[in-house]
């Protein structure tokens, strides 16, 4: 299957550049460009675009808005985004998460980490590159990062209660950053079992992907971000 792809930059020469690089591969294509983040939106839903790769600012409505646009949206509940930075440290991570994103990647990033950013977040997975790792997140968290809303930590906390003790176990192994493989191996059970636990998870708590689970883990207090 084609993953069909959505360049949302205000960048006309990197979308031009990303545009060669992503037709040049077998299981995708470039099914638009968008120059701001309310085309981007238009565009998602009549080009019927699998993954958007979006950057965090541009002009009139930024990534972020879109964003949140995008993945409040039942409609394009199968879309997943991917926040392109030019800093892979960068203030709006974790919001960019929260709002929906299945990850981020820093513009310098080689060719061959953006074909596999595209390919990893259209399978659902969690996309954080090498140097914005998950313990990232959790430090942005850890300073202030986090919602400062009591209801919606409450709303998580009341989910939680919803998740079997394996399944709550899961999350915060998903939480620290492990695979399915490492949580199947550390629990002794199939990373089959571990990816159903995982979705009956993702389902609960209504998140999009394994991404969104990550924020939940640290947002609801069930995971406690660690800084260095």
């Amino acid at each position: 299957m084609t993953i069909r792809v959505l360049l949302a930059d205000d960048q006309t020469l990197l979308r031009s550049a990303f545009r060669v690089l992503v037709d040049s591969e077998p299981d995708m294509e470039v099914v638009g460009e968008a120059a701001d983040g309310a085309e981007a939106v238009a565009l998602t839903r009549s080009a019927k675009a699998d993954v958007v790769l979006m950057d965090i600012r541009m002009p009139g409505t930024d990534g972020l808005a879109a964003t949140r646009m995008i993945s409040s949206d039942p409609e394009l509940s199968h879309v997943r985004v991917v926040m392109l930075t030019t800093f892979e440290v960068d203030e709006y991570v974790v919001q960019s998460l929260r709002a929906g994103a299945s990850g981020f990647l820093g513009k310098g990033a080689e060719p061959e980490e953006l074909l596999n950013a595209i390919r990893i977040a259209a399978a659902g997975e969690a996309l954080l590159s090498p140097v914005a790792t998950k313990g990232l997140i959790a430090k942005f968290l850890a300073q202030g990062g986090a919602s400062d809303d009591g209801q919606e930590t409450q709303a998580y906390s009341e989910r939680l209660a919803a998740l079997t003790g394996r399944e709550r176990e899961v999350l915060v192994l998903v939480g620290g950053g492990h695979s399915n493989d490492e949580i199947a191996e550390r629990l002794e059970v199939s990373p089959l079992t571990v990816k159903t636990h995982v979705n009956r998870a993702m389902a609960k708590l209504g998140a999009r992907d394994r991404a969104q689970l990550v924020v939940i883990a640290y947002e609801s207090g069930l995971v406690r971000p660690r800084v260095e």
